[in-house]
């Protein structure tokens, strides 16, 4: 794994020893940026379920204002800071279960949802970002699940862009209708 593009480009991603964590593939990854492109620079970013943290990494190299990162794994979170220094760069690492950080936390313009596969969090996630008002008018959910996951279509205030499938792999791409 290594940063795609940015001020920390080429750097090499530590990765976890097990599989506890599940880190998104690269070809996924160039995706999701490629979709994303023009919607980093400058933004908030939350990286819900960070793992190896280097969806939010590769946003901070591209220039984001700030990133989040939130796992209730400890290993994972050493995983993340290890990438940060690696990559030279700075951003907040929470130890937290997602479903109550979002009960808390600010606001964001970016949020990367990438749960444990089997957890069934999905829609959970979804209804307390919009509970709870987290995502700013024009921002962007982006979700990675497995391809035959049921993702709802629409919730309040935030539709579907658009599905990719990549293989096993489905990305569902949400932006927030500025109300």
């Amino acid at each position: 794994m290594r940063v795609i593009t940015g001020s920390a480009r080429g750097r090499k991603l530590m990765t976890p020893s097990n599989y506890d964590i599940r880190p998104t593939t690269d070809n996924v990854k160039e995706s999701v940026f490629n979709i994303i492109q023009f919607d980093i620079e400058g933004r908030k970013v939350l990286d819900l379920f960070a793992g190896t943290g280097q969806m939010g990494i590769e946003c901070l190299s591209r220039g984001a204002a700030g990133c989040t990162f939130i796992d209730e794994s400890r290993q994972a979170l050493k995983i993340v800071k290890k990438n940060l220094e690696t990559c030279n760069l700075q951003g907040e690492t929470m130890l937290a279960d997602a479903l109550s950080y979002l009960e808390r936390c600010g606001k964001y313009d970016l949020i990367f949802v990438d749960p444990p596969y089997d957890a069934g969090l999905y829609g959970e996630v979804l209804d307390r970002i919009n509970k709870f008002d987290i995502l700013n008018d024009g921002g962007i959910i982006v979700c990675e699940s497995r391809r035959n996951e049921k993702i709802p279509d629409i919730f309040p205030a935030n539709y579907k862009l658009r599905e990719y499938n990549y293989g096993k792999i489905k990305l569902s791409i949400y932006r927030r209708q500025d109300l």
